[in-house]
């Protein structure tokens, strides 16, 4: 029978019978948590990816966006985020109320790892090296927001009903090292081999492609560690890379997902049906109650940025009004809803596209060229990289975010843009400073979590102000704790890690 279901359909379907193959593999302890199930790569390989561009695009990008500077709510919405803008972390790990990033997490990995038994079950290296590469990515997401994780133990079901916890330096490693393994898979993969087509709904089966994000990935992961003495190991993997020869993800180049977004509920982009409009042109809660920050809109004001214009509305008074993060409601009327600027979309814009608001079948951003671009203009800056100039690169990535949020004439604008002193990159008096202060205008509601994990690195924006609600006025969160269920289910394992306060025990690259 020929198939005529969409992408999105495929997906959605893989997903289901993932959630219950999964459930069955975890409850029945008769089975073995190592055999593949029989579940064609094919469908497995799009339902991961959405899975993990899903937990990116919304739940880390919302965190990000909150502690990162760009969010805040109006005063109608003063008791949404409670817990974000207050740094209630314990409340954050709670199991009914809390945020399932560990869950979600480990739950994706467990995707991923049926991917890779399917795929070295039936001789495919090529998904076998995508499952890798993408595992990698997790185990270091679940490092930056916990630090200590289970890797070797982790994923074996009822063989390790307590999965021993790792050191996050030695699992940083060790998810750099299974990246580096699965871009050997892939490069090895004979021309025979099974490979991936619209079932794999980033690159379209190009492992050109999939080389370049594995080194953009592990640049990311080398660059996190840059204040963490590990100069040598940095070095070492540096030249590794170097010398793999495939290079990273370039203008034009960015890792963004595409399943088949349809104009469906529960079908749409996810970013749109979170923060913008339901299938039936309803505007959701977010979007009548999150606020871009008065720090934000100071910024790009400051610096005469014309992609404010492409990413927020004006108010009736033809202003941009922003809100301050954490504030409570007041008597007065300053953070009001129509006193402050909501998000640009179509609706706010004569019908045409916004800047992060472009259609509800728009791809989803995985990681941007943007971001990659930033990622090696840094290692320029910092003498890590000598295949381009860190000025070159900087601007570079300015004008990917140009061209991105759609600015009028690009090409014109960024070069005024680039000519003002105050963003000129030879003219900066702190050139890491200024960098990483670009990549934090760029990244803006995109990959907000990457902004969050630079202030923690870096301290920039060196002026981003503090929630009201911080339990001291230097409080800030700097790590997430293990979630309630973990707590339940592995506690002696939780417990060896000690008596951790996220405001002020740090992850492991954080110095």
């Amino acid at each position: 029978m020929k198939r005529t279901l969409t992408k999105l359909t495929l997906t959605l379907a893989a997903l289901s019978t993932l959630t219950l193959t999964a459930c069955e593999d975890f409850l029945d302890v008769n089975d073995n948590p190592n055999k593949a199930v029989a579940v064609p790569a094919d469908l497995r390989l799009p339902a991961a990816l959405v899975s993990t561009v899903n937990e990116e695009t919304v739940a880390l990008n919302q965190l990000g966006a909150l502690w990162g500077g760009y969010w805040g709510t109006t005063n109608e919405g003063a008791n949404l985020f409670t817990k974000e803008k207050a740094y209630s972390l314990v409340a954050i790990t709670d199991g009914r109320d809390g945020i399932p990033f560990w869950e979600n997490g480990y739950t994706t990995l467990l995707t991923y790892q049926l991917l890779r038994q399917e795929a070295e079950g039936t001789n495919s290296p090529n998904y076998a090296g995508i499952a890798k590469i993408m595992q990698g990515w997790h185990f270091l997401r679940l490092v930056d927001l916990y630090n200590n994780i289970p890797f070797d133990d982790a994923l074996q079901g009822t063989v390790r009903l307590t999965p021993r916890y790792e050191d996050g330096q030695q699992v940083y490693g060790k998810a750099v090292d299974l990246i580096t393994e699965g871009m050997q898979d892939i490069k090895n993969a004979p021309q025979t081999a099974p490979r991936p087509g619209p079932d794999d709904v980033v690159f379209q089966g190009n492992m050109t492609r999939w080389l370049k994000l594995a080194n953009t990935v592990k640049l990311r992961a080398l660059l996190r560690q840059s204040q963490a003495g590990t100069g040598a190991y940095v070095q070492a993997e540096l030249a590794k890379i170097q010398a793999e020869g495939s290079g990273f993800l370039n203008a034009g180049e960015s890792a963004n997902v595409q399943p088949g977004y349809l104009v469906t509920a529960g079908k749409q982009n996810p970013f749109w049906e979170a923060y913008y409009r339901t299938a039936a042109g309803i505007v959701t809660a977010n979007f009548t109650d999150l606020r871009p920050t008065e720090f934000i809109l100071s910024e790009y004001q400051r610096l005469n940025d014309p992609r404010l214009a492409r990413l927020y509305a004006r108010t009736s008074a033809g202003q941009y009004r922003g809100v301050v993060f954490g504030a409570p409601a007041t008597s007065g009327t300053t953070f009001n809803r129509a006193n402050t600027s909501t998000f640009l979309g179509p609706r706010e814009n004569n019908n045409l596209a916004g800047g992060l608001f472009k259609s509800a079948q728009q791809p989803s951003v995985l990681l941007s060229s943007m971001e990659s671009l930033f990622l090696q203009a840094e290692a320029a800056e910092r003498g890590w990289l000598a295949t381009a100039t860190a000025r070159s690169l900087y601007e570079a990535a300015i004008r990917e975010s140009f061209l991105y949020l759609e600015v009028p004439a690009a090409a014109a604008a960024v070069a005024t843009y680039l000519a003002q002193p105050t963003v000129r990159y030879d003219q900066a008096p702190n050139k890491l400073e200024r960098l990483i202060t670009q990549k934090w205008l760029a990244l803006n509601s995109i990959s907000s979590i990457e902004a969050w994990n630079d202030y923690r690195r870096l301290g920039f924006p060196a002026a981003l102000p503090n929630s009201p609600q911080a339990p001291s006025p230097t409080a800030r969160p700097l790590r997430l704790l293990y979630p309630e269920t973990e707590r339940t289910t592995n506690g002696p394992e939780v417990g060896k890690q000690g008596s951790l306060d996220g405001l002020t025990d740090k992850v492991w690259w954080d110095q």
